[in-house]
C-alpha cells in the first residue's frame, strides 16, 4: 500500500502525465525494485515500453516515517526503491528484472558504487508468490552469469511488499528534471539470461 504522508506537490508523473499512486489501468501489474540511488534507477524504468508509471520511494524498514534526511543516516532501515506500473502484454516482470540485475552491480551489499549505505542495497519486493518465484529463479541465474565470470555472489535481497513511502516531490522523475544531475547507474557488461520459460515471450518482442 502507499503512505501518502511525504507526498507534496502533484501526483502525476513528471514526463508520462500519468497518476503515479492509484488507479491504474485494469491488468496491469506492479514492480518494486531498489538498485542504488533511485535517481538514476527511475530513469532506467520509466524508458521501458510497456511502463505506465514510476515513482520513487523507501521501503523495507522499521521507521513509520520516513524521510530523505532519514534514509540516508541508515538509521531507519529502509531502502531506496522505484516503484514501476506496467502492461504484462508488452513487457513481462521477468524482462523488467532482466534490466534491473543488467544495469546495477548486484555483488556490493549496502552499497552501489560510490553511494555506501544500507539505503543503496540491491533488493526486490515482490507483490505476489509468482513474483516472488520469478524473482528467485532470476536471481539464481544472474548469480551464476556474475560467478561465471570469476565474480563473487550476487547479494540482492527478496522480500515480500510491505509499505511503500513515496518519496519527497522533487525526488520524483528526478533527472527529467534535472538532465545533468547525478547518475551512477549503466549496463555492468554481464548478460542475465531469461529462464528457458520466458525465451519465447522475450523472441516475440
Amino acid at each position: 500500500m502507499f503512505d501518502t504522508k511525504l507526498m507534496t506537490g502533484t501526483h502525476a508523473h513528471f514526463l508520462k502525465g500519468s497518476y503515479m499512486f492509484a488507479d491504474y489501468p485494469s491488468g496491469f501489474e506492479q514492480a518494486t525494485l531498489g538498485f542504488g540511488c533511485f535517481w538514476g534507477a527511475e530513469r532506467i524504468l520509466w524508458k521501458l515500453d510497456g511502463v505506465h508509471t514510476t515513482s520513487v520511494g523507501y521501503e523495507g524498514g522499521n521507521d513509520s516515517v520516513p524521510d530523505y534526511k532519514k534514509v540516508c543516516t541508515g538509521a531507519s532501515g529502509h531502502a531506496e526503491v522505484c516503484h514501476v506500473v506496467f502492461d504484462p502484454a508488452v513487457i513481462s516482470y521477468a524482462q523488467i528484472l532482466k534490466v534491473f540485475f543488467e544495469n546495477h552491480d548486484p555483488t556490493q551489499g549496502d552499497r552501489q558504487g560510490n553511494d555506501i549505505g544500507s539505503q543503496y542495497r540491491s533488493i526486490i519486493l515482490t507483490h505476489d508468490d509468482t513474483q516472488a518465484e520469478i524473482a528467485a529463479e532470476m536471481r539464481a541465474a544472474y548469480d551464476s552469469a556474475y560467478q561465471a565470470k570469476g565474480a563473487p555472489a550476487i547479494t540482492t535481497q527478496i522480500e515480500p511488499a510491505g509499505t511503500y513511502y513515496a518519496a519527497e516531490d522533487y525526488h520524483q522523475q528526478y533527472l527529467a528534471k534535472n538532465p545533468q544531475g547525478y547518475c551512477a547507474h549503466g549496463p555492468t557488461g554481464v548478460s542475465c539470461p531469461l529462464p528457458p520459460r520466458f525465451l519465447k515471450l522475450d523472441a516475440a518482442e
